[in-house]
């Protein structure tokens, strides 16, 4: 395979400077919702004690899941020896590592008391997933860091499929916690289940590399660099898999539960009766995140269309953020079961179905979250170089 020259972003630099602007503003009106948030309380939003995780959790899960599986094209090439995906590894690493630093973000600045977070570095509980995941998340940073590193540096290059593989084993353990969280929440009905774990891998592969081939075509067509149709549809039919893995898993996980008597309220909620959770599952997660994007994938003319493989990542994208709504804040609404087979009331709303309606500095700061990952990558992109100057006489060569 032929040696592939590697280019930073190019464009006029007003050009640049708009985009970053444009861009800069999210993480500016992110920032301001935190300070509201911070100054008024969480009174402003619509979280109370019973909806203790809201919109900015669904943003920050989605985010932190998808680092992981932002990771999948470098994974692929260093781990295995797929040599098509090698020139895409740097972008790969660096999208893992934007997308946590996003996420994280907006957990951190959603604690109410942004400053505390040091006591959660500086003091842990290990029979907490949380304290563990602390480790998960900073190793994930210097892990993810270095194999870029090793990338970049030819000197290093020699340790970087060591690298990958690390990277690899640290990005499957790191999701596993993330949806260990969920998971290990057994008095929450529409968690407790051991199956969370790996759907939460499952997940993060498709949503990214959704983000990825996102990221991708919009850094080609910015600089109007050469893109083989034969990467673009090696990279759907990825996608396509993880997407077809993310229905299989969410199939199997729901018949297990309606396989448990106890579980048949909950799964009736989800499925049937919980309004805006049920349409957001079908019509969200299910139709626009996994069936339509399964149709245009497989489509022999419109997946050789870049415009409809963008709206087919987009709709992936878009029905992850679905999915997390509907495990997130959907499970939280639902009663916890303080006597199971019995029903009661109290004046703390026990029993009761609750509601929940995001309020605008919740939205703001889940975006502002997407706008740090979106400033981080085209930061780097501009003053590193990460993107392939062509990808078109390699994919031939390798053909």
């Amino acid at each position: 395979m032929p040696a592939i020259a590697m280019r930073e972003l190019g464009g006029t630099s007003g050009r640049y400077y708009a985009l970053l602007a444009a861009i800069g503003v999210f993480v500016a009106l992110g920032l301001i919702a935190c300070v509201y948030m911070e100054t008024h309380g969480h009174i402003v939003t619509g979280m109370d004690n019973q909806i203790v995780w809201g919109m900015p959790h669904v943003f920050a899960v989605f985010l932190i899941v998808a680092a992981s599986g932002a990771l999948n094209v470098a994974s692929t090439a260093s781990v295995f020896g797929r040599a098509v995906y090698k020139p895409l590894a740097p972008l790969s690493a660096l999208l893992a590592i934007a997308l946590l630093a996003g996420g994280l973000s907006v957990l951190v600045l959603d604690l109410g008391r942004p400053e505390r977070i040091t006591v959660a570095m500086t003091h842990f509980n290990f029979s907490s997933i949380f304290a563990w995941n602390i480790f998960l998340y900073t190793g994930f940073f210097a892990i993810v860091g270095i194999y870029l590193w090793f990338m970049l540096d030819r000197t290093m290059n020699r340790h970087a499929t060591r690298a990958g593989l690390v990277a690899f084993v640290w990005r499957l353990v790191l999701t596993t916690g993330t949806g260990s969280i969920f998971g290990f929440l057994v008095a929450r009905e529409a968690y407790d289940s051991a199956l969370l774990a790996p759907m939460f891998i499952v997940f993060s592969f498709a949503y990214g590399t959704a983000i990825f081939m996102l990221t991708l075509l919009a850094a080609h067509r910015w600089d109007e660099r050469p893109l083989a149709e034969d990467l673009l549809q090696r990279l759907n039919r990825l996608l396509a898999l993880f997407v077809a893995a993310v229905l299989y898993f969410v199939t199997v996980f729901h018949l297990t539960k309606l396989y448990v008597a106890r579980f048949h309220d909950i799964e009736r909620f989800v499925l049937l009766d919980g309004g805006v959770f049920t349409a957001l599952f079908w019509l969200g997660q299910v139709l626009l995140g996994g069936i339509v994007p399964l149709l245009i994938l497989y489509h022999p003319r419109l997946s050789r269309s870049r415009g409809w493989t963008a709206f087919a990542a987009a709709f992936v994208v878009l029905g992850g953020m679905a999915q997390m709504y509907v495990t997130i804040i959907g499970a939280q609404v639902y009663p916890i079961a303080l006597f199971p087979g019995m029903q009661e009331a109290s004046s703390f709303f026990d029993g009761e179905i609750h509601t929940y309606a995001p309020s605008f500095p919740e939205v703001l700061l889940g975006f502002g979250g997407f706008a740090i990952a979106a400033a981080i990558v085209l930061i780097a992109l501009r003053v590193l170089r990460l993107l392939p100057e062509r990808l078109d006489t390699a994919v031939r060569s390798e053909a």
